[in-house]
């Protein structure tokens, strides 16, 4: 097993660990929300998941627990998906264009895992401003990495274009979600808060389903070019060139 292959189950692995030690933070969160401090235990539609990463709830209560789990997950989330983008570009090696655009990817997906990791050590209640911007990063430079592999698989005959359509889907979700960041309602009343912790879901749980579809594209992709170059192996049929 190469590193490559390592890099990848391991963001396959990092997915699942985050919704695990995620859920679980949720039943150890104290209660509390942005617009109404008083309320008990976590609600899933009006807390954020910046919220399992407070050292304390809006009302004052200790939040170590679910703090130590998010921190926990947030950040192995982050390192493999780091390690995987370091690892993505070797598999559109031989393709000019592809290669470049993979390798441009790439370097978002670095930023964007770095500030996941921004949002891991900088709790919302402890620097307010430099959290928000880790998460304008993260979601901001996400998008580019999508349209970037998106075009670097629609140009390399050796990948599958159905991870392509993948991260376009997800594109959208993200597209919409960023609108949602930026121009939707102010999360101040128990409404825009329910509105802007629900769009943080949907878009979090899509980039978790949408980085295990790429997790096992790049699995499968390295395993047949490793295949491919194997003396013994004859050469498979690839897509026709877009």
């Amino acid at each position: 097993m190469n590193w490559r292959r390592l890099a990848f189950m391991l963001a396959l692995a990092s997915c699942i660990q985050f919704i695990v030690l995620t859920v679980a933070g949720m039943f150890f969160y104290p209660g509390g929300t942005r617009a109404e401090p008083g309320t008990t235990g976590y609600s899933f539609w009006s807390n954020f998941f910046s919220d399992l990463g407070r050292t304390a709830t809006y009302s004052g209560d200790s939040n170590t627990v679910s703090m130590s789990l998010f921190v926990t997950a947030l950040s192995l989330a982050a390192l493999a998906f780091a390690l995987t983008f370091v690892a993505m570009p070797r598999l559109f090696a031989g393709h000019r264009t592809a290669g470049k655009l993979a390798l441009v990817g790439s370097i978002f997906g670095v930023v964007s895992a770095i500030s996941y990791l921004g949002i891991a050590c900088v709790p919302s209640d402890i620097h307010l401003t430099l959290h928000r911007l880790f998460v304008y990063a993260a979601f901001s430079s996400f998008l580019l990495v999508v349209i970037l592999y998106s075009a670097a698989i629609f140009r390399n005959r050796d990948y599958p274009n159905l991870y392509a359509f993948a991260y376009l889907g997800f594109a959208l979700i993200l597209t919409a979600y960023l609108w949602l960041l930026f121009g939707g309602p102010h999360a101040e009343s128990p409404t825009g808060v329910r509105i802007q912790a629900t769009g943080q879901k949907i878009v979090v749980y899509a980039e978790i389903v949408c980085m295990s579809i790429q997790a096992c594209g790049a699995l499968r992709t390295e395993k047949r070019l490793h295949l491919r170059h194997s003396p013994d192996s004859p050469a498979e049929p690839s897509k026709q060139p877009q």
